[in-house]
């Protein structure tokens, strides 16, 4: 045996090693480039302390030296190697650092994943001996080569195959700082090319402190704005930084920096609003918003946590070191860090909303037109903020011009004395609203109504049932509230009752009642809703969901203005025979009129050859 043999210490594992390395491997890295994440974590840490010290001690080792990260390989011998020129490692460091993830509490940890008592736990996620063996998913065998800062310090070589045993050599080392070296599996040959290393150190550790070279070249070149003062990033910057982790061609409409502390959550953040929305709005929720760090590694390039779906539009980047660095998806679903960070980026967002509504209104439109369908659904998803979303929602009305959107907070202010309710109607398109018979007695008496066009509108309004302490009423319902004059009971006329008895009769069990109307002015029929009913508008999107399964119908209302001329001349033809078959024929046929008004008549060929057959008798 050599005198240098005689110096290599070997130290053995404990039993359950190899169960815990098959833990790491299969469990808590699910791609394979984590490992080179890791790494450069551990290196950048290295470098943080080296840093630190230097503020006040310069007698170290090399104290003059570059602070980086330097990755070699070799394609063609299939190896790699990541050195750092950090604080380095003594022989005591190097043992228990490195082994820590096979000593306390190990066994422990391994006996409740088994029973299912735990996942990836807390206790060891985040520890240097983690993220460092993740390198086994990628070597069979790795060698650390080490120098601490101190200048007495002395060189060590690490080795192990990640199996039953590490051994711990002195060598000579002339200079600070660590070297981790290891032949790549074959399965894993693809990190030896200069592109996987490229766009895996992109990924994940673009935002580094220290630079990161690959050979001579630096990849890292995206600085992380988020850490500096807002007053020194400029607004190129911000483009740029948003387009790069966005993908977007255009500036962000705004942004929002965030520095939180000692508020439950430590965090810093940086986010945009984009300035236009994808074609398919609702599908958001697959593209990725938010990508969450500690200390400036990526721990997930899509974190659907730190934002409700209805912000999910939002893009950026939120960095904290409240979470440990292995952190795992359920750890992250149930950490109560990540509700405080949640709820305070929701609010956050929330007033920036609130604070371009009152300075900048044509910033708030553009964002309300692109996002509005997405935004409007927390009303019903978020209670906590529901208020606050509630007075950021924007609506068309009967009385402005088309693409003016007010607040329900102006509409209010904008009501007639002794109104009492707010009034909206639903519908596919404003045309369609417009022609609405519903809207008559409104366009009438000039009393402003909501014009809801968007799908989403009718799951959302209808929810909010006051604001203000006034009611939020459609118009489609046969509840309908009237000026307080024209509440006024008129004396009954016992022809119409007649003529109303008979629409009832002949329409039968097509309509839930039929009444006289208040509020139709130029139309002779509508159909409404009961007052317990379904909004039209949600009962035609409903059945249209459900188009493979027997929606259940509810009967309409009919109102009749017994004041139309038609309906006047029906009077007429039932004073002279109330057994004319053309009368059941007109109540059948202004019916369907009323359901094609709605949108809501299966046969219209029929309709249309009523209205024909009718036609042609009147021409005789």
């Amino acid at each position: 045996m050599t005198e240098e043999s005689k110096t290599i210490q070997q130290f053995e594992y404990k039993a359950e090693m190899k169960q815990l390395l098959n833990l790491i491997v299969h469990s808590l890295y699910t791609h394979k480039e984590i490992f080179l994440r890791e790494l450069i974590s551990n290196a950048s840490d290295a470098l943080n302390k080296i840093r630190y010290r230097l503020l006040t001690d310069k007698d170290v080792l090399d104290a003059e030296a570059e602070l980086a990260i330097t990755i070699t390989i070799d394609e063609k011998a299939q190896t790699f190697s990541i050195s750092d020129t950090g604080t380095g490692m003594t022989q005591d460091e190097l043992i228990n650092n490195i082994g820590t993830v096979a000593r306390s509490g190990t066994l422990d940890f391994l006996d409740k994943v088994k029973e299912g008592k735990d996942t990836v736990s807390e206790h060891l996620i985040g520890q240097f001996g983690v993220g460092f063996y993740s390198v086994f998913m990628v070597a069979d065998e790795v060698t650390i080569e080490t120098r601490h800062a101190d200048r007495d310090s002395k060189g060590y070589r690490w080795t192990s195959k990640g199996e039953g045993n590490f051994s711990v050599e002195e060598i000579a080392l002339d200079h600070r700082g660590t070297t981790i070296s290891f032949k790549l599996k074959d399965e894993a040959k693809e990190f030896c090319h200069e592109y996987t290393i490229k766009s895996t150190i992109q990924k994940y550790s673009n935002f580094a402190d220290f630079p990161i070279n690959l050979g001579t070249e630096r990849v890292n070149t995206v600085e992380a704005l988020w850490r500096k003062n807002s007053q020194d990033i400029k607004d190129d910057e911000l483009n740029e930084f948003y387009k790069f982790i966005s993908n977007d061609f255009d500036n962000p409409l705004g942004h929002l920096q965030l520095n939180i502390e000692g508020t439950g959550a430590n965090f810093r953040a940086l986010l945009f609003v984009p300035k236009t929305a994808p074609v398919d709005l609702l599908r958001m929720q697959q593209e990725k918003s938010i990508h969450l760090y500690t200390n400036k590694v990526l721990i997930m390039d899509d974190c659907k946590d730190l934002l409700p779906e209805y912000l999910r539009f939002v893009k950026g980047v939120v960095d904290t070191s409240d979470l440990p660095l292995n952190v795992s998806r359920e750890v992250v679903q149930s950490s109560p860090v990540m509700d405080k960070i949640r709820s305070i980026l929701t609010s956050k967002i929330l007033n920036l909303l609130k604070s371009w509504v009152n300075k900048d209104k044509e910033k708030y439109m553009t964002f309300y037109k692109s996002f509005g369908p997405l935004f409007k659904t927390g009303v019903n998803s978020d209670y906590n903020n529901r208020d606050k979303v509630i007075e950021l929602l924007r609506f068309e009305t009967s009385l402005r011009p088309g693409g003016e959107l007010i607040s329900l907070k102006e509409y209010i202010a904008g009501m007639k004395d002794k109104q009492e309710a707010i009034y909206y109607l639903s519908g596919d398109n404003r045309g369609v609203l417009e022609s609405n018979p519903n809207l008559e007695y409104f366009k009438k008496n000039e009393i402003d109504v909501l014009l809801l066009s968007d799908p989403v509108d009718v799951f959302v309004v209808p929810t909010i049932t006051e604001y203000d302490k006034k009611p939020l009423k459609s118009i489609d319902k046969e509840d309908i509230d009237l000026l307080p004059e024209d509440k006024v009971e008129k004396p009954e006329d016992n022809l119409s009752n007649e003529l109303i008895a008979l629409f009832k009769d002949t329409l039968n069990d097509k309509v839930g009642n039929v009444i006289v109307s208040k509020r139709l002015v130029d139309s002779p029929v509508t159909l409404v809703a009961s007052k317990d009913g379904m909004d039209p508008q949600m009962e035609k999107m409903m059945k249209f969901m459900q188009r493979d399964a027997q929606f259940p119908v509810t009967k309409k209302i009919m109102e009749v203005n017994t004041s139309h001329p038609l309906i006047q001349n029906l009077s007429r033809k039932y004073i002279a025979d109330s057994t004319d078959p053309m009368l059941a024929r007109c109540i059948e046929l202004l019916y369907e009129g009323a359901m094609y008004i709605d949108g809501n008549l299966p046969a219209s060929a029929d309709f249309i050859k009523s209205m024909f057959d009718i036609m042609k008798e009147a021409t005789n």
